[in-house]
């Protein structure tokens, strides 16, 4: 049987990273728990275990499985039906000094929990250096267009204008939080370390002749030899399945500002104001051949939304822990913990990509404003006639007339705003005709969003991005373009 005859997850074959695809891996996963067992038969040795150095060496010696392990670790889970006691069995074969040692004290928990927070801190280290990248992109995409008037939009209807890079101001400022929650979770995220069965440390207990100090010190030793700084002071068999529920929350957040940004891209697309990259032998559509289609914003919002919904597993699944434990939680982990963070470097880097190569069309940005302007401008010219002695209800009623006129133009005949040719035509706005140019000048309208965009790049932007693994992320990924 091929790859190609079973179903296989597109996270990873066909949008992931290598390197989360990786991380997630069942290389990587049996790995780390090999890891974890060293760790435990180092720390139990130091605190007078009878363990041989040659033991723990053949361990650290074989710490990747070959194909042939694999094959052997599935034959015997097939037969015992406990995917940790078949590693215990297998890791024995290419390390018999330390096969009686394995696992000694420990629970199934102690390499599967343990192992999976390592997993989720990884990750989402790696979804920190990706969102610095991203990020920086914008950063530049908002400094190119800072001052280049656009027209707003509320409820999406016209509204006042802003600048193309103020709004790329907000998709930034959303990322900010996101990149702020997702380090704070990552920072936050401890070790199950060596609780037992129920979490009472008994097993280990056991193993020490009663030596509470000697307990309390394998469970920090083992902890800081797999790299953590702290341990979970109380679990139960497991670690809290509430701490998904805290990793998952920032990833769903993420999904709703790249659903949003997105959206905002696919709606851009659409007014021919933006678009995304196109390549010259990209089909848009298999029937109408003149299509460009935004097919990367829509797989972010596509991915999105699944990133979303996902926190619901992790809500429902920590809510029916019972007691200690139940196993209800580890078929749906295997798929929610993954899927979570395999879709979330997907939709960070398809924004990545598409924030690398955004077309924007000034002159159809400037055709749009120019339709709309006119109907904006109205307040601005009966302000200029006052100013020059004119009555402020006689030049409000003379603007509605021909406002209204405009628009029967627009909307009814599908004809061009004439609205300032109608101005231009009324004698009663002769005293400030020569000053239309200026009252019409669309950078009039946009306020502080050139300022508003130096000032936030400034004060907020640069500042996270000067993070040292952000900022080396960032330069990594530039050195790589350029080699490219």
């Amino acid at each position: 049987m091929t790859t190609y005859d079973t179903y296989q997850t597109p996270l990873s074959s066909r949008y992931a990273s290598k390197e989360m695809a990786n991380l997630f891996s069942p290389a990587t996963r049996f790995r780390t728990w090999r890891q974890l067992w060293v760790n435990l038969a180092i720390a139990e040795k130091e605190l007078g275990l009878p363990i041989d150095d040659e033991a723990i060496e053949q361990m650290e010696a074989n710490l990747d499985l070959t194909p042939e392990q694999f094959e052997i670790a599935a034959v015997e889970e097939k037969k015992r039906r406990h995917d940790v006691m078949a590693h215990v069995y297998t890791f024995g074969t290419v390390a018999p000094a330390a096969a009686g040692i394995i696992h000694l004290g420990a629970t199934s928990c102690y390499v599967t929990d343990n192992a999976d927070l390592i997993f989720l801190r990884t990750g989402l280290t790696y979804l920190v250096r990706s969102l610095g990248i991203l990020i920086s992109r914008l950063q530049a995409f908002a400094a190119q267009y800072r001052d280049l008037p656009t027209l707003g939009f509320t409820h999406f209807q016209p509204a006042q204008l802003t600048t193309v890079g103020k709004r790329a101001t907000l998709w930034i400022q959303e990322l900010l939080w996101d990149l702020r929650n997702i380090k704070r979770v990552r920072d936050d995220i401890g070790f199950r370390g060596v609780k037992g069965t129920t979490g009472t440390q008994a097993s280990f207990l056991a193993l020490f002749d009663g030596d509470h100090e000697k307990v309390v010190e394998l469970d920090r030793l083992v902890t800081k030899l797999s790299g953590f700084d702290y341990v979970y002071p109380v679990t139960s068999q497991t670690y809290s399945r509430k701490i998904d529920i805290d990793v998952l929350a920032p990833l769903a957040s993420l999904g709703a500002t790249a659903h949003k940004i997105a959206t905002d891209l696919r709606l851009l697309a659409s007014l021919k104001e933006v678009e995304e990259p196109f390549e010259s032998t990209q089909i848009g559509s298999s029937a109408m051949a003149y299509k460009r289609n935004p097919m990367r914003s829509e797989r972010v919002c596509s991915l999105s939304r699944h990133l979303m919904v996902l926190h619901q597993n992790a809500l429902m699944t920590s809510s029916v822990q019972w007691f200690e434990r139940t196993l209800d939680d580890s078929a749906n982990r295997r798929i929610t913990l993954p899927e979570a963070f395999l879709t979330a470097d997907i939709v960070i880097s398809t924004l990545q990509n598409v924030s690398e190569g955004l077309v924007v069309y000034p002159k159809v940005i400037a055709r749009r404003i120019s339709q709309e302007l006119p109907f904006m401008a109205t307040e601005n010219i009966i302000m200029a006639m006052v100013k020059n002695g004119g009555d402020r209800q006689e030049a409000h009623e003379k603007i509605r007339v021909l406002s209204h006129e405009a628009a029967h133009q627009v909307k009814q005949l599908g004809l061009e705003n004439d609205l300032i040719e109608r101005v231009k035509a009324e004698p009663y706005f002769d005293p400030i005709k020569g000053q239309l140019g200026e009252l019409l000048d669309p950078k009039s309208f946009i306020g502080r969003a050139p300022e508003q965009v130096d000032e936030f790049l400034k004060n907020w932007v640069k500042p996270a991005l000067s993070d040292k693994e952000i900022a080396e992320a960032v330069e990594k990924s530039q050195k790589f373009e350029l080699n490219v």
